[in-house]
């Protein structure tokens, strides 16, 4: 499978006073096309700040990140802009729907920004949530609101989704099932999914394994047999 993602001798150095501190330290890795990757390591290894290089959110101090062959390491903050409205989709712990919107709402606003947007009826029925279109989120259980931020992020039809602790505020049992919607994204839609998280057993499910330490890549490991998420162990 093609590349997708490319990352050549990245470093982030962020200065706070007189100190300087390297979030990433030449890092050199790439990822495949429609591939479900998991990011792990220990808090301030890394991991956002790799996940928001990629998500366009920052730009390297040095080295290039290239993304479907265009390098946006240098991008402008309006070509930034551009970027992440038609590349990448985001899913974050806190599901970040608007209250007072439906369902159905909440994934169609993404219309609004990108302008190869898919239905947003077909992706609710794509994470199993056909029949909860009219309800408000507050009607919703914690994992039927993720469901419906990554219906959201997949809407905007993404090239790259981007999951920060997906599964983190829910139970093993909702979480299961949030795994499984993004297992498929990648196996049957061809998105490159890619989850940073702490819970090393999700590990198994992944096509590619990276672990994250001091800003270092410790490991970049590509599992021929991924794990179906029923064998997971939470």
């Amino acid at each position: 499978m093609a590349n997708i993602v490319e990352f050549q001798n990245v470093s982030r150095v962020y200065t706070v006073g007189d100190h300087q501190q390297k979030a990433l330290d030449d890092v050199t890795f790439s990822l495949c096309k429609g591939d479900l990757i998991v990011v792990l390591g220990p808090s301030g290894a890394g991991k956002s700040t790799l996940l928001n290089l990629l998500g366009g959110l920052d730009s390297p101090t040095s080295g290039t990140v290239t993304v479907d062959r265009q390098d946006i390491s240098r991008l402008t903050r309006d070509q930034l802009a551009d970027y992440r409205a038609a590349k990448v989709g985001f899913v974050f712990q806190a599901y970040n729907l608007i209250p007072t919107l439906t369902v159905l709402e909440n994934v169609a606003l993404v219309k609004e920004i990108a302008h190869d947007a898919l239905d947003p009826v077909k992706m609710l029925e794509a994470v199993g949530l056909e029949d909860h279109m009219n309800k408000f989120p507050a009607e919703l259980s914690g994992g039927e609101q993720q469901r419906v931020s990554i219906a959201r992020a997949l809407a905007k039809n993404p090239q790259i989704l981007l999951c920060d602790e997906p599964t983190g505020a829910l139970d093993s049992e909702t979480g299961a099932v949030v795994l499984q919607v993004l297992l498929t994204m990648a196996r049957e839609y061809g998105k490159t999914i890619v989850i940073v998280t702490h819970n090393q057993n999700i590990a198994g499910i992944a096509d590619t394994v990276i672990r994250v330490k001091n800003g270092k890549i410790r490991s970049l490991v590509h599992q021929e047999h991924p794990l179906s998420v029923e064998e997971v162990e939470w």
